[in-house]
């Protein structure tokens, strides 16, 4: 029989993280990278957790957020960058603070080629539209870069996305999704 692999505590500790930077909104398209840390945040009563149609809405909900007083933090795929390029402008213009945690597809050991090319440029992309990236390849680094990130997005008052790569996240593996999947 097989042992199942232990559950990382990297979603507990940004939940943590989060919690206490008085984070009150996290809005999300859903993402098995994320899955743990969106139920931390479901069942946190401090917190709302906004489903979107695009990740593109979440700017916009962010930037409503502080307006009304609250921190936010949107949670997204690396797949999602691509949707919310020309809303990126509004943080920087209206310099309000977006903390952006990225799942990374087409990363390291990525299964899928449609992953690839966003997942090649997505830190481009955002360096190209003045949001500040930082990258955690390793749960030993996550917590130290989350809490940078944080802090600089809303001390600065400036778009920030941290990077949240496959070797952390462990690569998908394609037999094992297509095998449960004919089961």
């Amino acid at each position: 029989m097989k042992k199942k692999k232990a559950e990382s505590a990297w979603p507990d500790e940004l939940h943590a993280l989060l919690a206490d930077a008085g984070v009150r909104q996290v809005a999300i398209v859903p993402d098995a990278g994320h899955a743990r840390l969106i139920k931390l945040c479901e069942k946190d009563q401090t917190m709302r957790v906004v489903r979107l149609t695009s990740e593109q809405e979440g700017v916009a909900l962010l930037a409503g957020a502080w307006l009304g007083g609250d921190k936010g933090v949107l949670l997204m795929q690396s797949s999602g960058v691509g949707n919310c390029i020309n809303m990126l402008a509004m943080s920087i213009a209206c310099q309000f603070p977006l903390l952006m945690l990225v799942t990374m597809r087409g990363d390291h050991g990525e299964f899928n080629p449609a992953q690839v090319p966003m997942g090649n440029a997505t830190q481009a992309v955002l360096e190209a539209m003045g949001v500040l990236v930082k990258r955690a390849d390793s749960v030993a680094e996550l917590p130290e870069m989350a809490s940078g990130a944080l802090r600089l997005a809303f001390n600065t008052f400036r778009p920030v996305a941290l990077l949240i790569g496959q070797r952390l996240l462990g690569a998908k593996d394609f037999r094992k999704l297509t095998k449960s999947v004919s089961e």
